[in-house]
């Protein structure tokens, strides 16, 4: 069955980076397109970024553009979200998630109810 898995997350000083894994199966990687949220308590999930089923487009919001980046291999089905210049800001539960697409056009679908599957998280904590 189809699996999303992260990793990569810890505790990070402010201005560090971190690169977070996504690695899928049970799925046709490359007809996905890929998304990142994160979540904190209280918050509702929050769209970080996606990624065409090609890897050739990529979306993110405004305030996280130029620190977060996020690729992937369909040879090996698995996401990356390299996070860079982090802030405590940004301590969350980061998730992944895929919704299928084929090789249809690049919606950089923003909604959590886009997505088909997700994985179970991973916790990226940025102190002071």
């Amino acid at each position: 069955q189809v699996q999303l898995v992260e990793s990569g997350g810890g505790s990070v000083q402010a201005g560090g980076s971190l690169r977070l894994s996504c690695a899928a199966s049970g799925l046709t990687f490359s007809s996905y397109e890929l998304g990142w949220f994160r979540q904190t308590p209280g918050e509702e999930r929050e769209f970080v970024g996606a990624i065409s089923w090609d890897g050739a487009s990529t979306y993110y919001p405004d305030y996280l553009k130029g620190r977060f980046t996020t690729s992937r291999d369909n040879v090996k089905s698995t996401v990356f979200l390299q996070m860079s210049n982090l802030k405590p800001e940004d301590t969350a539960v980061y998730y992944c998630a895929a919704v299928f697409m084929g090789e249809s056009p690049f919606l950089a679908q923003t909604r959590p109810d886009d997505y088909d599957y997700w994985g179970q998280g991973t916790q990226v904590t940025v102190s002071t």
